[in-house]
């Protein structure tokens, strides 16, 4: 174990988009961050350059789901970076199509990566929190959780996930652990372009349609998240618990 008193923070699915945003503002903060993500290489990357600029971080590749390898990569980043205090669990996937359509396989990998990955990395990481007496969890929920038309599996996932930090919020209080979700909206990440395209929209016409909707008309980026999330895994969060923070240009819920 490292002799400095810096946080470790475990972000999954941190290779792009909003989990490479949060890991690159974390270490700017200060933390020693573990880039997690079933893309290995791609994690690498992003580690690198967090390296690069002066930060401490760590590639793992690892599946969410699979509980044999979260322990192996919990237990690694302890090893390697120190006791991981701070947990955002980030990593999803899209299977969306119209409730008729939608075969089980996608129902099931959608719960899996979610709720099953949030759950295995949680209870991986929350024995190095409680023994430290302190920790933060982040879980990455979403505007869809109100209901998205052709997203039952991801809407449901995602709503699961607030009832998810609810619940550890009051187990895991005592201990000096916060729990808390952050529900984005539209923002621009590969994945929203991949689904526009998929559907047929050209991404910047969708983009302004958005825009014409949302209060502060513009869509989100992965940094208003990581900003987000900074603020809630940091010290000054100490009273903020089991909350569910939208983070979408305007009201939501």
């Amino acid at each position: 174990m490292p002799d400095s008193p810096r946080r470790v923070a475990v972000i999954t699915g941190a290779a792009r988009g909003i989990g490479a945003a949060t890991a690159r503002r974390l270490a700017a903060d200060g933390m020693a961050v573990a880039v997690w993500d079933l893309d290995g290489t791609a994690c690498a990357t992003v580690a690198d350059e967090i390296t690069e600029a002066g930060g401490t971080a760590l590639a793992v590749s690892a599946d969410v789901t699979d509980s044999a390898q979260v322990e192996a990569a919990v237990t690694r980043v302890a090893a390697e970076l120190g006791p991981p205090v701070v947990a955002v669990n980030n990593a999803g996937v899209l299977r969306d199509n119209l409730l008729f359509k939608m075969s089980e396989p996608d129902w099931e990998t959608v719960m899996g990566v979610h709720l099953r990955g949030a759950f295995l990395v949680t209870r991986a990481v929350q024995r190095y929190m409680t023994e430290q007496r302190w920790g933060r969890v982040v879980n990455l929920s979403s505007t869809s959780a109100l209901g998205n038309r052709g997203q039952a599996n991801y809407s449901a996932a995602k709503a699961g996930l607030q009832g998810f930090t609810k619940t550890l919020a009051i187990e895991l209080g005592k201990f000096g652990i916060t729990a808390n979700a952050v529900a984005p909206g539209f923002v621009d990440t590969e994945m929203t372009r991949a689904t526009a395209a998929r559907v047929g929209l050209d991404f910047e016409e969708a983009r302004r349609q958005m825009c014409e909707q949302i209060p502060v008309a513009r869509i989100g980026r992965p940094e208003d998240i990581a900003h987000t999330v900074s603020f809630l895994v940091g010290e000054d969060a100490g009273y903020v618990s089991g909350q569910v923070l939208y983070v979408a240009g305007g009201p939501q819920g």
